[in-house]
């Protein structure tokens, strides 16, 4: 799968408001994006379900072809806009919301898209979902994601963009995550859907990162398609690095991943990403005790937990 260089958008005109009542107060939408070497566009058509599958990948994923295509959900939602991708929700946020394909560089004068030209990954950053102007924009994937009806197409990174507004709004209840572990102790489940079928994910990061592409070798905006070990591999060290709190929990190449970004600070333009994996087999969404955990922070627990009964059982003085 192609890694064409693309114009960073994670909340590309990191647009603030505050909240009194239903008026919203604009506080910022300075446009930003990050100079590429490259523009190509890689467009994906909407396809109807798959039904074969390569017998060589049948084993490893499990994979249950759709019979009963486009969910009732969908359908209503296309009659509205044609780039609806799928639906997200995060329990103890406002994230709540359908969420469209970036359609990638938009013509002038384009008789679905309107009279103005727009580079990738731009389109819907202040547009509603009737295409109309609206400045808390549209949560968007990627225009080079794929999360069509077949799971093993599946983009190995699902990128989500949007807006950070002070009232919460778009994806501006994700700074509950950088309050504290108690928080994502709570709510660290996120539910996603394509156009197809229903997926649970697990929260295993959430960090500030850069959004200039000569600030940081982390270019995650640029890293949907995780083709091999090493490239998956240094997308989760990198997140790591600067996470905010280490969940323990356990990833590997073959997870599936969904990436959340927003925006953190215009002064130096950085971002707020929340990165998730696919449940698997075995696991329950609700139920974090159902979730793998990696053996060192099982033993860190075992450990905390020891310490912490050694202490209560010291004599009083």
């Amino acid at each position: 799968m192609s890694k064409a260089f693309k114009n960073i958008s994670a909340c590309a005109a990191c647009a603030a408001a505050l909240g009194l009542g239903t008026a919203a107060v604009l506080l910022n939408k300075e446009k930003r994006s990050v100079p590429t070497p490259s523009s190509e566009q890689i467009t994906t058509a909407v396809t109807e379900p798959t039904t074969e599958l390569p017998k060589k990948l049948s084993d490893k994923y499990k994979y249950v072809p759709s019979e009963t295509g486009i969910s009732e959900r969908t359908k209503s939602l296309r009659r509205l806009n044609k780039d609806i991708m799928g639906y997200i929700k995060i329990d103890g946020t406002q994230v709540d919301y359908p969420f469209v394909h970036d359609p990638g560089e938009v013509q002038a004068n384009d008789p679905y898209y309107g009279p103005d030209a727009y580079p990738p990954n731009m389109f819907y950053l202040e547009k509603d979902l009737f295409r109309q102007y609206y400045d808390r924009g549209t949560l968007f994937a990627d225009y080079r994601d794929i999360f069509g009806s077949n799971d093993l197409e599946h983009s190995e990174n699902l990128v989500i963009y949007g807006h950070s507004w002070y009232d919460g709004t778009m994806m501006g209840s994700l700074r509950k995550y950088r309050a504290g572990f108690d928080f994502y102790n709570q709510y660290p489940f996120i539910k996603l859907s394509s156009n197809y079928r229903d997926y649970d994910y697990v929260i295993f990061a959430y960090l500030v990162t850069s959004g200039t592409y000569d600030a940081t070798d982390f270019h995650y905006w640029n890293m949907e398609e995780l083709d091999n070990e090493e490239d998956f591999n240094f997308y989760i060290d990198c997140c790591k690095r600067t996470w905010g709190i280490d969940t323990g929990i356990d990833v590997k190449y073959g997870d599936k991943l969904l990436t959340l970004s927003t925006c953190y600070a215009d002064w130096d333009n950085s971002r707020f990403l929340v990165v998730a994996r696919r449940l698997r087999e075995g696991e329950v969404a609700g139920d974090l005790n159902s979730i793998q955990h990696t053996e060192a922070f099982l033993q860190a627990q075992k450990e905390k937990e020891a310490a912490e009964q050694a202490a209560a059982e010291q004599p009083q003085q």
